[in-house]
C-alpha cells in the first residue's frame, strides 16, 4: 500500500458518509459495513480473510469472479456493524489496507446501505 492509496480511501470514506447524513440517512443508525477484498492468490486471499476474522470482522466466504478479459479473481467481504463514525471507519480501513498488504491482496473499498432516520 503507499500513501496515495490511502489517501484515495480516505477521501472516498469522507465522501461516502457525507453523502449519506446529506441524503437523510440516520446519523445515530447502526451501519452493516462491507469491506470487500480480492486476490488472484487463492491462498493469499484465504490468510488475508483469517486476518481480517482476528481483527473482528465476520468474514464471507471466498468468491470467484470472473474478469472482464477472461481471467478470474477471489474475493470475500469483511463485515462489521457500527455506526457512522469517521474515526471507527478509517481505523478500520488502515487495518484492513495493513491486511490487504501483509497479504499481498487488493483492498476494493467498502460500502453500506441507507438506514431510514427513526421518528
Amino acid at each position: 500500500m503507499n500513501i496515495d492509496e490511502r489517501d484515495e480511501w480516505l477521501d472516498f470514506t469522507h465522501e461516502i458518509v457525507d453523502a449519506l447524513i446529506s441524503d437523510g440517512s440516520d446519523p445515530a443508525g447502526t451501519y452493516t459495513i462491507e469491506h470487500h477484498l480480492a486476490g488472484q492468490d487463492f491462498d493469499m486471499l484465504e490468510k488475508a480473510a483469517v486476518d481480517a476474522f482476528k481483527a473482528g470482522f465476520e468474514v464471507g466466504d471466498a468468491e470467484e469472479m470472473p474478469l472482464d478479459d477472461g481471467g478470474l479473481i477471489f474475493c470475500f467481504d469483511a463485515v462489521v456493524t457500527r455506526p457512522l463514525n469517521r474515526d471507527t471507519l478509517i481505523e478500520d480501513l488502515d487495518t484492513l489496507l495493513k491486511i490487504a498488504d501483509k497479504n499481498k491482496v487488493h483492498y476494493d473499498g467498502w460500502g453500506t446501505q441507507y438506514i431510514e432516520p427513526v421518528q
